[in-house]
């Protein structure tokens, strides 16, 4: 009788940077690889290992999360969006082409120019473990409004993955798709692709303590921010050529000791990020306060940036983007992440003026401002009120709920319901998220690879600008117009 051979598939997903998780998870690593063999066992990630928001990331290019996942082990990862939609074609490269020590697995992201992928990346990736021959395809999640801007011809995932799949079941013993799509994604593609024994999931942040079993296919994930490994134990008959069991379940890592290597590694590379980020980038000749629920020089400002960033009649950004404020002096690269660590990116936009008096309506009620988000690129605690800039509310916050605003001004005329304008904003309304009207606006064009911090810098550099963020947008009927 021919000995069954056995499989272990070890996943992550989501970890976003968490670096405070990853000497633990490189720990269970170990501990799982140790109990099935080195030579049985098959490392993934499934992508979002990457968030800029973090000073060890941003400081380094990225550098760390790549020197992590070569020293944990991985045999093989995808990208996420917060990889591919936030670092340039050039710092991808490097990352993924000089850097890497394992296989980069995307199959629906060329080049725009070319048509082809880029050189550290393959479609597909065809590995022998334990005497398994497995199959990874990888797939990101299809963005192409934004991609197109970075020079990127995304492709509909359920266009580029059945023919992969057709290709390599022939060839293959046990066929894994490496998906960065998201919960519906994955149980449709298990659902309609036949021949995909194991999807490994993410960009949804679903955690799947059980699989879901679809047809013949597994489905699996292990939730976000590095707080469990996912467990994948196989068996492949070779005589009846099929699989036998796949089981699956997820670690915590939470009780785990921390691998030293790692921590050290982590360590080494925090403090050439902490060297970078310490560079001083701007002087300020006053302190520039910031207030999630009321107007502050330092929201105005940016609201301010976005509006002559686009070249926009007005300038809208929830005031939870900014975390803090600035102090007077010198402003360093690392001060400035750590108040605008969002990777989210300006975003031109048409809104009529019935949908911008809605939002100045809801940015006023506790609601909106105390509305707690994750996700869609947002890294802040609350959504805070509208800084704008461009116009000039008058306001009775004594008023009745969406009739506190009394009159409107947007270069000197009253705001016109029906007449659109064209305003600076952020990409993170597009997904309906935040004031509701903001979701309905127009004629999105989207600026990429600029972060919100890109958009502040340059005007905490202006003197001009920085003069004008004092003066007041928002007014109670006898107010002075200047902030003190």
């Amino acid at each position: 009788m021919i000995e069954r051979m056995r499989l272990r598939v070890l996943h992550t997903n989501d970890i976003h940077s968490h670096f405070e998780q990853m000497p633990r998870i490189a720990s269970v690593l170990r501990r799982l690889r140790g109990e099935a063999g080195e030579e049985r066992t098959l490392t993934l990630d499934i992508g979002d290992h990457i968030d800029r928001m973090r000073p060890e990331t941003e400081g380094t290019a990225g550098r760390t999360n790549i020197a992590v996942l070569n020293a944990s082990g991985y045999d093989a990862v995808t990208l996420g969006n917060n990889e591919g939609l936030c670092y340039t074609e050039e710092v991808l490269a490097e990352l993924y082409g000089r850097q890497a020590g394992f296989a980069t697995v995307i199959c629906n992201l060329p080049a725009a120019a070319t048509g082809a992928l880029p050189p550290w990346a393959v479609p597909y990736h065809i590995v022998c473990k334990g005497g398994v021959r497995i199959g990874l395809i990888g797939v990101t999640a299809c963005f192409p409004e934004f991609y197109n801007l970075l020079g990127w011809d995304v492709r509909d995932p359920f266009e580029a993955v059945p023919p992969l799949v057709r290709q390599l079941r022939p060839q293959v013993d046990v066929l894994i798709v490496m998906s960065h799509l998201g919960l519906r994604s994955d149980e449709r593609m298990a659902a309609e692709v036949p021949g995909i024994d194991l999807i490994l999931g993410g960009h949804t942040h679903h955690l799947l303590e059980e699989p879901l079993r679809i047809g013949g296919t597994l489905v699996c994930a292990t939730g976000k921010f590095g707080q469990y490994v996912g467990v994948v134990d196989l068996e492949w008959d070779a005589a009846e050529h099929r699989l036998v069991r796949a089981e699956a379940s997820v670690q915590a890592v939470a009780a785990e000791p921390e691998d030293e290597e790692i921590r050290s590694l982590i360590s080494r590379y925090g403090l050439r990020a902490a060297a970078e980020l310490d560079r001083e980038v701007a002087r300020l000749p006053v302190e520039m306060p910031c207030d999630w629920y009321g107007e502050s020089p330092l929201g105005n400002l940016l609201a301010g940036g976005l509006r002559r960033w686009m070249g926009a009649e007005i300038g809208l950004v929830n005031a939870g983007q900014l975390l803090g404020g600035l102090p007077q002096g010198p402003v360093s690269a690392g001060m400035l992440l750590q108040r605008c660590p969002s990777p989210i990116n300006p975003c031109r936009m048409k809104l009529t003026g019935a949908q911008l008096l809605r939002a100045l309506e809801e940015s006023l009620l506790p609601e909106f401002m105390d509305k707690p988000m994750y996700g869609f690129g947002f890294r802040g605690k609350v959504l805070g009120t509208l800084c704008v800039d461009g116009l000039t509310v008058q306001y009775d916050p004594e008023g009745a709920d969406y009739a506190k605003i009394r009159a409107v001004d947007v270069g000197g005329k009253p705001l016109e319901a029906e007449r659109q304008y064209v305003v600076g904003t952020i990409d993170m309304f597009t997904f309906r998220v935040g004031f509701t009207s903001l979701g309905e606006g127009t004629e999105p064009r989207f600026f990429l690879p600029e972060f919100l911090r890109d958009v502040l810098l340059r005007e905490l550099r202006d003197e001009a600008s920085l003069h004008h963020s004092f003066s007041r947008r928002w007014r109670l009927i006898g107010e002075s117009p200047q902030l003190t």
